[in-house]
């Protein structure tokens, strides 16, 4: 019984939390546009978002994967060394060892920052 339900409930979630983040997005889409909308029936005036440009965008997703790329290498190395020299304790630390993929991939947007106000202020 515990296993099937651990089964009903991993496919649950992992259908249901892709299906309420795109119901998320959508609702918060309908927000701004019904605010933007009322606020050009007010008659004012509301400033436009600047389009990145598609150099600003690619530069992006070239830091963020090459981050994500190095934040995998990292962790897999830990988890590998950390096998070879703990066996005992190795299944926390290898865990733990899975911090550097969301550190690295904030490293990108940090990087990404620094040049996008760089570039925005030349």
């Amino acid at each position: 019984m515990g296993g099937d339900l651990i089964g009903l409930v991993a496919v649950i979630l992992s259908l249901g939390i892709p299906i309420a983040g795109m119901f998320t997005y959508y609702r918060v889409r309908k927000l701004r546009s019904e605010e933007r909308l009322a606020a050009i029936a007010r008659g004012v005036e509301i400033p436009m978002e600047p389009e990145t440009s598609q150099t600003s965008r690619s530069r992006r997703w070239g830091i963020l994967c090459i981050s994500g790329a190095v934040g995998y290498m990292a962790t897999f190395a830990a988890i590998a060394r950390i096998a070879s020299e703990f066996d005992d304790r190795a299944g926390a630390l290898g865990a733990a060892a899975f911090g550097f993929i969301p550190l690295a991939v904030g490293i990108g947007y940090l990087i990404d920052a620094f040049v996008g106000r760089r570039e925005h202020a030349a």
